[in-house]
C-alpha cells in the first residue's frame, strides 16, 4: 500500500495546532525561567524539627562557636553558617528567627535542630519533635 502525502490544506490545522502548542510551551518556559533568574528565590522547607539536648551546652559547633541554649541558634544540614532563618510551628503559628551555627540534625527525617530558647518560643519543648516550616530571612554574605 502506498501512502501519499496529504495536501497542504489538510496539513494546516495540524501545523497551526502544533505551532500554537509550541509557542505556548515556549512562553510558559521563558516566563518561568525569567522568574527564577530575575527575582530573588527564597529557600523554604517543611518537615520535622527538634531541639538540642542539654548535654550539648558549652560544646563547640561545626562553625566553631560554642553552643548556648539561651541563644537563638539552629543546626541545618546544608544552609551556610550565619544564615538567618524563620522557623514556624504550623500548629500554633508561632515563629522565631534563628542563626544557623551548626550542622544537623543527625536524626533521620528531621530538618532542623533548635536551641532550647528558640524551641521554647515556638512551643515545641513538650513535643520534642514537631512539624516546622523554614524560610531564609537573610543569607550569609
Amino acid at each position: 500500500m502506498m501512502i501519499l502525502p496529504a495536501s497542504r490544506s489538510t496539513m494546516r490545522p495540524q501545523r497551526l495546532r502544533f505551532s500554537a502548542l509550541w509557542w505556548g510551551l515556549l512562553l510558559a518556559l521563558s516566563s518561568g525561567l525569567g522568574a527564577c533568574s530575575g527575582s530573588k528565590s527564597t529557600f523554604t522547607q517543611s518537615g520535622q524539627g527538634s531541639y538540642y539536648a542539654d548535654k550539648f551546652e558549652g560544646r563547640k559547633t561545626a562553625s566553631g562557636t560554642t553552643y548556648r541554649g539561651g541563644k537563638l541558634t539552629a543546626a541545618h544540614n546544608t544552609l551556610p553558617f550565619g544564615t538567618v532563618i524563620r522557623v514556624t510551628n504550623p500548629r500554633n503559628h508561632r515563629s522565631v528567627k534563628v542563626t544557623v551555627t551548626d550542622r544537623g540534625p543527625h536524626a533521620k527525617g528531621r530538618i532542623v535542630d533548635l536551641s532550647r530558647k528558640a524551641a521554647r518560643k515556638i512551643d515545641i519543648i513538650d513535643a520534642g519533635v514537631a512539624p516546622v516550616q523554614l524560610k531564609v530571612v537573610k543569607k550569609k554574605r
